[in-house]
């Protein structure tokens, strides 16, 4: 269980989320995204579990093919993807929860998710495990052309892991630290928390 889990405040039974925060700013506008998500989530009964990516030791993958030999440590690089990794197994729901940097999600969150190929790893033909994600963002851009890039990047995604999307929050126009407040945004995200079933 992650430092960031409301699991034994509720003892729910019911769905698993894991949220990989690549935000650097631990209270910045994705921060109010993430934090409007889980409280719908909790609502609804759902286990939630946090990583903030940037204050963990994670580094980049080596593209070594040597990952899935350990069940417990699938790659070969330990480090704090090993936190990750057995609460990403068991998640039912993938949350990618990132700041637009460069019209794409940080190096932060593509730096831990390119490491969650150790578990594909773990499978003889490399298949992905079976997932649901959601995609929560912001950004300073507030187009449907400025979010493009990354609704593409997302489907492609999830189109070829082949998991589910849930939904997207796409909170466009904010730039600095409380941005977010009394954005629509906010609600989007509550309300996507509480529609999971």
């Amino acid at each position: 269980m992650s430092a960031n889990s409301n699991e034994n405040a509720t003892g729910s039974t019911g769905k698993r989320i894991l949220i990989l925060n690549g935000s650097p700013r631990m209270n910045g506008n994705t921060a109010g995204l993430i934090a409007s998500f889980t409280e719908g989530a909790i609502q609804a009964g759902h286990v939630v579990d946090r990583f903030d990516l940037q204050k963990m030791n994670i580094r980049a993958c080596l593209g070594c093919y040597k990952g899935g030999k350990d069940p417990d440590s699938p790659c070969v690089q330990k480090d704090d993807m090993d936190k990750i990794y057995p609460v990403y197994e068991r998640a039912d729901i993938v949350v990618l929860a990132s700041p637009m940097y460069y019209w794409s999600v940080t190096g932060q969150l593509k730096c831990a998710f390119d490491r969650l190929f150790a578990v594909t790893e773990k499978d003889a033909e490399f298949r992905s495990p079976s997932k649901k994600c959601i995609m929560l963002m912001a950004a300073e851009g507030d187009t449907r052309d400025n979010f493009e890039p990354v609704v593409h990047y997302y489907h492609a995604l999830l189109k070829h892991l082949g998991w589910t999307n849930l939904g997207e929050v796409y909170a466009g126009g904010v730039v600095n630290v409380g941005d977010i407040k009394g954005h629509s945004a906010l609600k989007e995200a509550r309300d996507l928390g509480v529609s999971i079933l």
